[in-house]
């Protein structure tokens, strides 16, 4: 069976060849998500401890600074692809 760390190489994978094949920014944008996503599948991965408990008054606790960055690492993927969509529709035009 295939661990978390090496989806998360594989998926990443899948995005730089994306980044690499492609030229349209759209497909640009959405590649850089793939690669964000396989990023942050992969340190989620490195930091899972089996039988750890939840770090809320726990007697053997799990570390919450993995989960925390990547939650933060997701909001910014989400600013960064909002902002990007944006200046791709700008450079589009308005259709006309």
């Amino acid at each position: 069976m295939i661990s978390p760390e090496q989806a998360g190489i594989l998926i990443m994978l899948v995005g730089i060849y994306g980044l690499m094949a492609k030229r349209e920014p759209i497909k640009l944008v959405l590649s850089i998500n793939v690669v964000s996503l396989g990023l942050v599948l992969f340190f989620v991965g490195l930091a899972y401890s089996p039988g750890k408990d939840v770090p809320i008054m726990p007697a053997d606790p799990v570390d919450p600074l993995p989960a925390t960055l990547m939650l933060t690492t997701l909001v910014v993927d989400v600013a960064i692809t909002s902002l990007a969509l944006a200046v791709i529709m700008r450079m589009g035009g308005d259709g006309e």
